[in-house]
């Protein structure tokens, strides 16, 4: 008999996934980032870079940066990231410098996703797990820009 925690990788992405809804609802590419640490969330955000006319506003960049404010700490190697899409090559080489724990990934990003430049980007210490949710976090971004389009 399988254990149900609520500090499974399905319960944290389900938080990203509200993050990526709250994107998606302000007109923004629907990413969620949730950071957790000792299974608690010490930071979360979604995409703002419409809201702040900031290309770097990215989920996982604005959940990352509140996460080490959190911690007063430069590392989040003791630090898990759930995040609804693969990150792009700026937030992986952001998380190299992190030095994250674990990143649990949704959805691939086929088109922009960090492992379609360099996969050896990420911190060679750093756990990746991917598919959690995937179907979920893929509908939502496949919604916003069918959305887009009409």
């Amino acid at each position: 008999m399988t254990e149900l925690s609520v500090f499974s990788d399905e319960h944290f992405m389900k938080q990203a996934l509200i993050e990526a809804q709250l994107a998606f609802d302000e007109g923004e590419i629907p990413v969620g980032a949730i950071v957790i640490s000792e299974n608690r969330i010490i930071a979360k955000d979604h995409n703002r870079v419409e809201r702040l006319n900031d290309a770097t506003a990215h989920a996982e960049m604005l959940a990352v940066t509140a996460a080490q404010n959190n911690l007063g700490s430069k590392y989040l190697n003791e630090c898990t990231l759930y995040v609804t899409l693969e990150p792009c090559s700026m937030c992986a080489g952001a998380l190299f410098w992190t030095q994250i724990g674990k990143i649990v990934i949704g959805a691939k990003d086929t088109e922009r996703g960090f492992r379609v430049f360099n996969k050896k980007i990420i911190h060679p210490k750093t756990k990746v797990e991917e598919g959690v949710l995937a179907a979920e976090s893929e509908t939502l971004v496949k919604k916003f820009f069918k959305k887009l389009r009409e």
